[in-house]
């Protein structure tokens, strides 16, 4: 009998009066805050502006949770159109369902937008956000815990998650995947403060080391799950996309770091702009002594 584990809530949802508010949710939300505000400390930091991965995640964090969504329902379709199931529960994002492979794309497209109206290389906007996205996802994490959803297979151990009885769900206590995937994200923040300090990271390879090294912990997280999910050859969807993108993000930190070594000089160039210097209050003066006339009439030149 397993005398330690980590319950789960009997609820997700907890009401305000007639305001539902949705752990799910509520975790995503304080991702995106976590995500913003220490991408605007590292921005600010690279000699960019105040407020400006505030402005750019406007059109990046509406674009991450369409693509976030799109590539959960595409991916597991099954879910939402099969026989007996309500296709409308695809738009019912609250119940949890965000693949981050869309999120991270579609994002991308948003802040792309964002960048190009402020005349901002994406790149370093990227470079900025990576650690907080890394944390973002730590928190994310957690509205999983309370939805009981993508845990990992029965044990028994100390730290083991119980899953209460529930729709598509059994009784029991199983590896919790959440929390794994959670401490890794925690590391992965980590590792790339400490790459970015010591290596003087640019040119968007800040942003694919998180995206490398996420890649590897999702891959053996993935594989500890026990939701349904579509194989291929033996491993599940999300296992080939992680290795794709894996190999996709070292090849762009190789290939970037020959042909754009080191780092951007200047990230938002009106924040760079330097002071424009009065004209020399002596200018005017020479100018009018250029234009007056000598003694012989004639202007004098000098």
């Amino acid at each position: 009998m397993n005398l330690a584990f980590i319950p789960s809530p009997s609820t997700g949802v907890i009401h305000l009066g007639p305001i539902p508010l949705r752990g799910y949710a509520f975790c995503i939300i304080i991702g995106v805050f976590v995500a913003v505000w220490y991408g605007n400390k590292r921005w600010i930091a690279r000699g960019g502006k105040a407020g400006t991965v505030a402005d750019i995640a406007v059109w990046a964090v509406p674009f991450g949770l369409v693509g976030g969504r799109l590539y959960h329902v595409i991916t597991d379709y099954q879910l939402y159109f099969s026989d007996g199931e309500d296709w409308v529960d695809a738009f019912k994002i609250w119940q949890g369902g965000l693949g981050i492979w869309g999120a991270i794309a579609f994002g991308a497209v948003g802040a792309w937008i964002g960048c190009r109206r402020r005349g901002i290389p994406l790149p370093a906007w990227a470079d900025a956000l990576a650690p907080g996205i890394a944390f973002a996802q730590a928190v994310g994490r957690w509205g999983n815990w309370f939805n009981q959803e993508l845990y990992g297979k029965p044990t028994d151990v100390p730290w083991a998650l119980k899953i209460s009885e529930g729709t598509n769900r059994v009784a029991g206590t199983y590896h919790p995947t959440f929390l794994y995937e959670s401490l890794w994200c925690l590391g992965v923040g980590f590792l790339v403060i400490w790459a970015d300090r010591r290596f003087k990271l640019g040119h968007g390879r800040a942003f694919a080391l998180y995206v490398a090294a996420y890649c590897v912990g999702r891959g053996w997280i993935e594989y500890m799950r026990v939701d349904e999910a579509h194989h291929v050859l033996g491993l599940r969807l999300n296992d080939w996309t992680a290795i794709t993108v894996f190999v996709l993000a070292v090849t762009y930190i190789v290939i970037s770091s020959r042909v754009r070594p080191g780092r951007e000089e200047v990230v938002e160039p009106s924040s760079a702009d330097a002071e424009v210097k009065p004209e020399s209050e002596d200018a005017p003066a020479d100018e009018a002594e250029k234009s007056m006339p000598s003694e012989n009439g004639t202007p004098s030149k000098n």
